[in-house]
């Protein structure tokens, strides 16, 4: 029997690499597990947007760093850096005041409120999953080659708009507007890096912005606790339009560190008290 299993599990994986769809069906089911472990984890995440002119000069940058922790069992966001220096200290002592009262308002909840936030916060999450499911059978798919990152080796597959795919979600109405690139790791199908360039104008965030044809959205993955790929970097580059109105052209880097795994007593919040 074992020797059955194991042919058959051999048989699979080399149906798998043989099968740039399935590779990507298992990649996707990775990354959901991945999602489901990350919700024990706190970061910081560093936001570096800067806005430019039509000769690609920046004519505004806001940088700022904030801290992800769990609050009462849903994230919290706390701004505790811009411009990669310490808050000054009336604007960190709103950052605090804020935080304070966002403990005493949760600590306060009924059990019903605490269970409706963080469903809420659930909803959320399973709907920017939901779209990913219709991937499979939104690209076609092909192998274009082999690599290392970071020692690791993976499969590069590049996807293309499948003609006549029609979306059944409105999250999943871009998807015959873009083409991409998912770097998979050959031991666990594991996503590590992601590469999307848009093909025409795509509706995104409830159509209220809109990014132009070419541009780019990357984000790399980085192996935390010997346990689970997170993002560590991810980049945005485009034209984008706001509220249909205010057209203009950004670069945005986005860089997440300083995982850790959360429990009670792994990070304790100063409230300034």
């Amino acid at each position: 029997m074992r020797i059955l299993l194991f042919t058959a599990c051999c048989a699979l994986s080399l149906a798998a690499a043989d099968d740039p769809k399935e590779i990507v069906r298992r990649a996707l089911q990775r990354n959901a597990h991945n999602d489901e472990i990350s919700r024990q984890y706190t970061y910081l995440q560093r936001d570096d947007v800067r806005m430019l002119d039509g000769a690609g000069k920046v004519k505004h940058r806001d940088l700022q760093t904030i801290d992800v922790t769990l609050l009462e069992g849903s994230p919290y966001r706390r701004t505790v850096a811009r411009d990669d220096k310490p808050l000054p200290p009336q604007e960190e002592k709103k950052e605090q005041e804020r935080l304070k009262r966002s403990i005493e308002e949760r600590r306060s909840e009924t059990p019903a409120q605490r269970q409706q936030r963080i469903a809420d916060w659930d909803r959320r999450r399973n709907r920017e999953r939901e779209n990913l499911k219709e991937v499979p059978d939104a690209f076609d798919f092909r192998l274009a080659g082999d690599e290392q990152i970071d020692g690791v080796p993976v499969w590069v597959i590049e996807g293309t708009p499948r003609p006549g795919f029609k979306p059944k979600s409105k999250e999943a109405a871009y998807f015959p507007k873009v083409k991409g690139r998912i770097w998979v790791t050959k031991s666990d199908y594991t996503p590590v890096k992601i590469a999307v360039e848009t093909l025409d104008t795509i509706s995104i965030g409830a159509f209220l912005v809109r990014l132009g044809k070419g541009g780019r959205i990357g984000v790399e993955f980085a192996r935390i606790n010997d346990e689970v790929w997170l993002p560590k970097h991810a980049t945005i580059t485009a034209s984008a339009r706001v509220l249909l109105v205010k057209g203009y052209h950004f670069d945005a880097d986005f860089a997440f560190s300083d995982y850790k795994k959360f429990s009670a007593e792994s990070r304790i919040i100063d409230t300034g008290q």
